[in-house]
């Protein structure tokens, strides 16, 4: 039981002390940082150019369809490679396992791809 406690003691030192860290330069950039408010820098900028229109807009859902389909297969990116180097050892339960997971992610990408989800229009 201890062991257990000793890796946790760890983690949540790591925590405590990324927490502090962060806190520390907010507070720091807050205190030394430039503060010379004026009109030019409150004005929106993009490119060197001055924005024609409204400055804020609003962003199709589609934006965000791609991005979570980005991200569903970057981490099955991340569970492939290392199942894929260590595959002689780890045995046929690992590869059923390892191909439930593909079918899975297969699934998903079939039900967004029937939806149209994957047009750009």
């Amino acid at each position: 039981m201890s062991d257990i406690f000793n890796n946790w003691a760890a983690v949540g030192f790591g925590t405590l002390f990324g927490i502090v860290l962060v806190g520390t330069a907010l507070i720091a950039a807050q205190l030394v940082g430039p503060k010379a408010p004026s009109r030019a820098k409150g004005t929106p900028f993009e490119c060197g150019m001055l924005p024609i229109g409204r400055t804020s807009g609003l962003v199709h859902f589609r934006y965000y369809v791609f991005a979570i389909l980005f991200i569903i297969f970057d981490v099955e990116a991340v569970f492939l490679f290392p199942w894929a180097m260590t595959f002689v050892e780890i045995g046929a339960r690992a590869f059923w396992e390892m191909t439930l997971f593909i079918v899975i992610l297969a699934a998903g990408l079939a039900y967004a791809w029937k939806k149209g989800v994957l047009q750009w229009r």
